[in-house]
């Protein structure tokens, strides 16, 4: 019974000590202002969405569920709302991470043609296909026209061949 009035005791003090002392508590600068969510920057959520995650492969940065990465992205807003532009923000990353973490190609240097190759070989082909299609239908034999049909004869024996061809096949159940 005494060691649970002792516990009693000191679970009390601690409550009265945490609402009497001044500390500071979570969400509150030490000025004793609560803090408040702040809104994303646009040109952190674009660098963002531009970078590859070094802490989750295979991830892009905005879906990596790591602490690191949400540090990481923590770090680029707060350099974002600092006046950071998009690609000083990007470049920043890759200087310390790697050119390995950026999603897109850029548009210059080598990755210039990583845009237009793709592209112009599908117009490549779409072009060579019509070339084909064309000397096709060019080199290919005219077709014949009977005018004035079947004779009796003719069309007699027609329907003789197809009695016998459909006679000859296995019905399919």
């Amino acid at each position: 019974m005494e060691m649970t009035r002792s516990s009693r005791l000191l679970g009390s003090l601690v409550v009265i000590a945490t609402i009497v002392l001044p500390s500071t508590l979570a969400g509150q600068d030490p000025d004793g202002v609560v803090l408040v969510p702040t809104e994303p920057h646009p040109a952190a959520d674009e660098a963002i969405s531009r970078l590859k995650s070094p802490y989750c492969p295979g991830l892009m940065l905005e879906v990596c569920t790591s602490y690191t990465g949400a540090s990481l992205r923590d770090s680029i807003q707060e350099m974002a709302r600092e006046g950071w532009t998009t690609n000083e923000l990007v470049d920043w990353v890759l200087a310390n991470h790697g050119d390995e973490y950026l999603a897109y190609p850029r548009m210059s240097g080598r990755g210039l043609l990583a845009w237009l190759v793709p592209p112009l070989a599908l117009l490549l082909g779409v072009g060579v296909v019509v070339t084909a299609l064309r000397h096709m239908r060019a080199s290919s034999p005219e077709v014949e026209t009977v005018e004035g049909g079947l004779t009796e004869e003719d069309e007699a024996l027609l329907r003789q061949a197809l009695r016998e061809m459909d006679a000859s096949e296995e019905p399919i159940f």
